[in-house]
């Protein structure tokens, strides 16, 4: 737990310096067991060459009675061999000859242990300087004799200096592997410390970022290669940010202008009627007029929670079969008399079934149909056309209404946007129905397009 809380710095540093630290120790290991080797290979050429040459001695033996001169053979063979050590046995081990203070361990010296090749021993011989090391061999020769069975003969070799050479090895490849591990710590923390400075420098420009500062990004092109994803995704998000906030400021003033005009309205029309009694009929007229207000503000409060329900994914729409002829056909009938007193013309071709909400899906066409009746002149014409598609239906409604500006399409679908202020009246609602309506049809995983020309207006659905 207390390595996950360490800074990165501490982590990569330590990590540097253990993977230093272990390839230094394998690697002087591997050096010390090659020297080890070396020395045994060494120790191992000295004793079979003393076997082969003990050996030579044997075979010149012609009888039983020439081993009484073995002794002397060997003495003046081993002259100036200090620290060699020559034992030979006989069949029923008795010893035949053997160097001064020769002491080999007893399992080397029993004969069915014997093994070809053989196989060298280590042991600690005590002499009158002190215990010594000795590393030795034995096996089986035979003699000249006839039917004579072959004499055990053991060498061994005084390997004190190789074990004061290894002694002396171990300690300066610790001494080396401590201070090498010290030095690649420390290395190590200069080298991460260089390396993280980028994120220091993004960490010092996205603490100077601010609500009033969101337009600030981070330099993409001061970042090491590995980082520049980083700083990209940081920017996008705070573009993403700076759009919300923006967005929720205008939403926020957009909200406050329109609650102050019917909380005005309520305000100014109630102190009027207080001014001095009034019939029963003029305060019904003002409570008329504030019931309308009230409703006003009711529908406004009621699209402001749909909208933040369809902004944190919580409107989960019904999936039943919806003819969408048979729906279009019935807000023609409802805004029938809407229509008529402009003399606009309503027309319908095509049909087409989709699985969805019946309710959500009559709200989002009933925004459009009496968007574009409101915004289509006299005498003009409201067109819808179904297609059927692959995977559910297009529903186009266009009408003859003057073209929308460009720079208006995009943020047409806005909460509180109105293109003009000849579109700003107070039958125009509040302004949430087009915002409605695309999170409705989000919700059902469609798509909705607006365009403009010299024909009028066109809303495109993509539903499924």
């Amino acid at each position: 737990m207390k390595f996950q809380r360490a800074s990165l710095t501490s982590r990569l540093t330590a990590l540097f310096a253990t993977v230093s630290t272990v390839v230094l120790l394998m690697l002087g290991l591997l050096v010390r067991n090659e020297v080890e080797q070396h020395f045994v290979e060494q120790d191992m050429e000295l004793m079979t060459g003393k076997l082969r040459l003990v050996g030579h001695l044997l075979e010149r033996l012609r009888a039983p009675a020439d081993i009484h001169t073995l002794s002397a053979q060997l003495d003046d063979s081993l002259v100036g061999h200090h620290g060699l050590s020559v034992m030979v046995l006989g069949a029923d081990n008795q010893k035949l000859f053997a160097t001064v203070d020769a002491e080999f361990p007893a399992p080397l010296l029993v004969r069915a242990n014997v093994k070809h090749p053989p196989i060298p021993q280590v042991w600690t011989q005590t002499f009158a300087s002190g215990p010594i090391p000795m590393r030795g061999i034995a096996t089986l020769l035979p003699t000249g004799v006839h039917d004579m069975q072959p004499l055990l003969v053991a060498v061994a070799v005084d390997i004190t200096q190789h074990a004061h050479f290894m002694a002396s090895f171990k300690r300066t490849l610790w001494l080396f592997v401590s201070f090498a591990a010290a030095l690649a710590g420390v290395l190590g923390w200069v080298v991460v410390r260089r390396s993280l400075a980028p994120l220091q420098a993004i960490r010092k420009s996205a603490a100077a970022i601010t609500a009033n500062r969101l337009d600030h990004r981070l330099a993409v092109d001061a970042v090491p290669v590995e980082l520049a994803a980083l700083a990209v995704t940081m920017n996008d998000m705070l573009a993403r940010l700076e759009e919300s906030f923006r967005r929720m400021k205008d939403f926020s003033a957009d909200l406050a202008h329109e609650l102050r005009t019917p909380i005005t309205n309520l305000m100014t029309q109630t102190q009027v009627a207080l001014v001095k009694a009034r019939t029963a009929s003029e305060y019904r007229e003002v409570l008329a007029s504030n019931a309308e207000e009230y409703d006003r503000l009711a529908r406004m409060i009621s699209d402001i929670l749909f909208l933040a329900q369809a902004d944190n994914g919580l409107i989960v729409p019904n999936r039943e079969l919806v003819d969408l002829e048979t729906e279009v056909i019935a807000l023609f009938d409802f805004f029938e008399a809407m229509a008529a007193e402009k003399f606009i013309l309503l027309s319908l071709t095509g049909s087409g079934q989709i699985r969805g909400d019946k309710l959500m899906l009559r709200r989002a066409l009933a925004n459009l149909l009496s968007n574009a009746i409101r915004h289509t002149p006299a005498q003009g014409s409201i067109k819808i056309d179904i297609d059927k598609t692959t995977v559910g239906a297009k529903l186009t409604i266009a009408n003859s209404g003057d073209a929308i500006p460009p720079e208006h399409l995009p943020r047409l679908f806005d909460r509180f946007y109105r293109v003009d202020q000849s579109r700003n009246s107070h039958a125009d609602g509040a302004g949430l129905g087009l915002a409605i309506t695309r999170s409705i049809v989000q919700a059902h995983g469609g798509e909705i397009h607006v365009s403009s020309g010299a024909s009028g207006v066109i809303f495109e659905l993509q539903l499924v």
